[in-house]
């Protein structure tokens, strides 16, 4: 059984550039982020930002210095010639917030600065994120700017849309450090995936019996969504069939589809299958349904015993199995009590599947609403591991097993 770490990221090397926008008081949480998730964080602060967020803070929670602008010319740190050291040992460079004058910089090539003078250094990917005034950011001066960077490989993520600080309201909001967290880790994680179409379904699903009350699971939709998650970070584009979830989730970086029946699944997976490479059958779908819902509340009142006769929902997984195109892949899952090996095996040969990832529910730390999972890996050729951790870290180690087994169809 093979045990994934925690700070999955450990010894990863960040360059965090921080401008003056009022954005920047979110800095010190993506620091957070980056940090727990294991990272080395270097910052750069331009001498506008420290008007919004200090040095210390952030030298602080990222355990190094927080170097200044004038440290490019500084007496003290100029044998250290800061600009290339930094950008030398950085994996990932980050510019957040990037304000439209820091992005004409950038655009420009100029060196006035330790950031402008690191970035024309850097060869590790660079990921800006533009925040500011609407009408800034619409601006076509600003718009050249940034298809400009874009144009030289330079990740330029859309600002989100909301209340900004000026007061009005549009496009131009820096996104939540969690989002920021995820680009950062999608660059430094190896593409095996890049290309491929990846469909996952997740959470659980809800069977009406009345406009009040339904049939459903304790599913969270945390394991699917966790494996949805890691298949973006490896370069696929990933679109999610996402069950009624209670708790938010980081939805960042994917589609999601959101349905609440199984026959809505169905139909959204089937909507899909053209457009899919690698299909994951995570959801908890409902076996069955009420053969007739009522159109109103059920009331108790007059009623001893209530009988509700059921009949059963679509085998999702059977289906595609049974239609699926030779050049998909389809992987499964299965929550189980007992006999999880015989019955895993039964599913893989009568799904169609091509791997079923199966697990005990029963079993301590494992199955609904935890936040760790032990998942064995069932592949058609005879390949068997375990996986147990984090249900993140789980995930990241069945895709790789995946991948390591050859069973992505190759995209040129």
């Amino acid at each position: 059984m093979s045990r994934s770490t925690s700070a999955p990221f450990k010894g990863r090397r960040v360059l965090l550039c921080v401008t003056g926008g009022i954005a920047a008081y979110k800095t010190p949480e993506l620091v957070r982020c980056l940090v727990k998730a294991g990272c080395e964080v270097e910052i750069i602060l331009t001498r506008a930002a420290e008007k919004f967020v200090t040095p210390l803070t952030l030298s602080t929670l990222s355990g190094r210095r927080a170097w200044r602008e004038e440290d490019l010319l500084s007496d003290e740190r100029g044998f250290g010639i800061p600009h290339i050291r930094l950008a030398e040992w950085a994996e990932a460079v980050v510019v957040a917030p990037c304000t439209a004058n820091t992005a004409a910089v950038l655009a420009q090539g100029l060196a006035q600065g330790l950031i402008g003078a690191a970035l024309l250094a850097a060869r590790a990917p660079v990921m800006v994120f533009p925040a500011m005034n609407v009408h800034m950011l619409e601006h076509p001066a600003t718009q050249e700017n940034l298809r400009v960077l874009a144009g030289r490989g330079v990740r330029v993520v859309e600002p989100a849309v909301g209340a900004l600080a000026c007061g009005e309201e549009g496009r131009g909001r820096m996104p939540e450090p969690e989002e920021i967290a995820e680009e950062v880790f999608r660059a430094l994680t190896p593409k095996d995936m890049e290309g491929l179409h990846v469909l996952v379904t997740a959470g659980p699903t809800r069977e009406y019996l009345d406009p009040v009350r339904f049939i459903s699971n304790p599913s969270t939709g945390r394991m699917g969504l966790a494996m949805a998650r890691e298949a973006w970070r490896r370069g696929a584009e990933v679109r999610v069939v996402l069950g009624p979830i209670e708790a938010p989730c980081p939805l960042h970086g994917f589609e999601v589809l959101p349905v609440v029946s199984a026959l809505e699944m169905r139909d959204a997976v089937t909507a899909s299958l053209p457009w899919a490479h690698v299909i994951v059958k995570a959801a908890a779908v409902g076996d069955y349904r009420a053969k007739q819902r009522a159109e109103r509340k059920v009331k108790r009142e007059g009623r001893e015993e209530l009988s509700i006769e059921l009949t059963q929902n679509p085998d999702i997984a059977a289906e595609v199995g049974s239609s699926k195109r030779p050049d998909q892949i389809l992987i499964g899952f299965a929550a189980e009590t007992d006999d999880l090996l015989r019955n895993a095996r039964a599913k893989l040969e009568s799904k169609g599947l091509d791997a079923i990832l199966v697990n005990d529910v029963l079993a301590p730390g494992c199955g609904f609403a935890s936040e760790t999972n032990t998942l064995r890996l069932i592949c058609r050729n005879g390949e068997d591991k375990s996986f147990s951790g984090l249900k993140e870290d789980v995930a990241r180690a069945a895709w790789g097993a995946l991948a390591g087994q050859g069973l992505f169809p190759p995209m040129h």
